[in-house]
């Protein structure tokens, strides 16, 4: 089942300070004057920019430092499963961007997840890895989709052996 989702507004700041970090200084990315951003029909995002929406998601999970109602996130090692469940025997496998239409400075983009696929396989170490993917879409302020992104994560089945 998709969440209800949250708005993630595109800002030219943050547009900018993402390529400058990735050493982009390309002026699609910054420069509403420039012939090529021009182009383009204004400034536009660079390639997995979509993933700053997660400043912007109330309940994104590993945010640990934003004041949140009700109980308190829980930390790795917390909890009955003790020092090792969780956060703390998954990891982030794979990460697949799929672009459906341009996303420009002063969109809104409204973003929603939903689970999909799920499937194991024998490990070697740690019992069975169990693999899990998220769909997420962002949709600009007209209902148009923009982008697709899908996440693939891994837990073991317990604790590694060493």
């Amino acid at each position: 089942m998709a969440d209800e989702g949250f708005e993630f507004p595109i800002d030219r700041t943050q547009v900018m300070l993402f390529a400058r970090s990735l050493l982009d200084i390309r002026p699609e990315f910054s420069e509403p004057g420039d012939p090529a951003t021009k182009a383009l029909g204004g400034i536009v995002i660079p390639p997995t920019f979509v993933q700053c929406s997660a400043h912007w998601d109330p309940d994104y999970f590993l945010d640990l430092t934003r004041p949140r109602k009700g109980t308190a996130p829980r930390h790795r090692g917390d909890g009955p499963e003790g020092g090792g469940g969780g956060v703390a025997r998954g990891l982030h496998a794979e990460q697949h961007y799929e672009y459906h239409h341009p996303v420009h400075v002063g969109d809104t983009l409204t973003v929603t997840s939903r689970p999909g696929e799920r499937w194991e396989k024998q490990g070697r170490r740690g019992g069975k890895l169990l693999f899990s993917e998220s769909i997420t879409e962002y949709r600009n302020q007209d209902g148009v989709l923009c982008v697709t992104a899908r996440s693939i994560g891994v837990q073991t089945e317990r604790a590694v052996d060493q």
